[in-house]
């Protein structure tokens, strides 16, 4: 399986500097991350709310080895947000972040990522939207799950993501379940063990369903993060049975992927939120996306070999 191999790419300096380096790499990363500063994003932000759908920002980043650089991740956060005031579209327009990129990693990084994330959630949430903490690989989770907490106590519309691939994640789920909480579900992108996670495409599905009826079945906010046309169907038949009004639960995309469903579910009344990606450091992302999905690296290679 191609996946795997893609995945240990991206943690590779060597295929980073040869991908960055090809002259059309930075074409076909637009279709996924289609701007590098705040002022690239807005149009799209307008555009898209514009159609009906609604967002999730991600600055992109992850390789932070010093305290300096997380500080200038939650920074920023918070020029997007000043930008998200101005346009005054509330929750329609949420954020999406990575611990690893506020200090998680560095020594004392549990600490260090509580305080640099907190002001983007106080930030976030007085200008009426929230922040949702995305899930890494397994070995971050313990500490993602404990500022989930914290920084609920204050703000409890605060959200956080689960993978469907790991052992632990159906209690996970059963834990998160309740009134108030807002959980992103997703099948997982980064490489991990079989000790830890499943490998296999129909074990990983399944695990998805049994994941998304706890949370449907549950009284928290359920996001359903796939493109999967089969696990959509489900997850409305899994909504109808549990009594779901349309603004209960929601759908959630990435950029670039699918942009048809998108609009299609946007128009039979679902919520549907595009999480959407910008910034510079765009290269550990751009794998996962490729990762994912054996059209995403046919498409790149389709690039390559056509613009070669």
């Amino acid at each position: 399986m191609l996946g795997p191999v893609i995945l240990a790419a991206s943690r590779s300096d060597r295929m980073r500097r040869l991908i960055s380096a090809a002259p059309v790499t930075k074409q076909v990363v637009d279709r996924f991350i289609p701007g590098e500063t705040v002022d690239d994003i807005v149009p799209i932000i307008e555009e898209l709310t514009g159609r009906g759908l609604e967002l999730t920002m991600d600055v992109v980043g992850e390789d932070i080895t010093t305290p300096e650089q997380a500080a200038a991740a939650r920074d920023a956060y918070l020029t997007l947000v000043d930008r998200l005031k101005e346009l005054q579209l509330g929750e329609r327009v949420e954020m999406s972040v990575k611990l690893s990129m506020f200090g998680q990693a560095l020594e004392g990084g549990h600490e260090l990522a509580l305080a640099n994330v907190r002001p983007v959630v106080e930030a976030a949430a007085a200008i009426g939207t929230t922040v949702t903490l995305d899930a890494e690989d397994h070995t971050t989770l313990d500490s993602m799950f404990a500022i989930h907490e914290e920084l609920r106590k204050d703000h409890p519309q605060t959200g956080c993501v689960i993978q469907a691939y790991l052992f632990r994640t159906e209690a996970d789920a059963r834990r998160l379940a309740g009134d108030g909480s807002r959980v992103r579900l997703v099948k997982g992108a980064y490489k991990e063990p079989a000790e830890v996670a499943y490998q296999q495409k129909h074990e990983i599905d399944k695990a998805y369903v049994r994941v998304l009826r706890t949370l449907m079945e549950g009284e928290g906010y359920p996001m359903i993060g796939s493109h999967d046309p089969r696990l959509i169907s489900i997850a409305q038949e899994l909504a109808r049975k549990a009594g779901r009004k349309p603004d209960e639960y929601e759908f959630q995309m990435l950029y670039g992927i699918r942009g048809e469903e998108h609009l299609r579910l946007a128009a039979e009344g679902h919520r549907m939120r595009v999480y959407t990606a910008y910034g510079t450091d765009w290269y550990g992302y751009f794998m996962r996306r490729l990762a994912e999905k054996p059209a995403n690296l046919r498409f790149f290679l389709r690039s390559v070999i056509s613009r070669g």
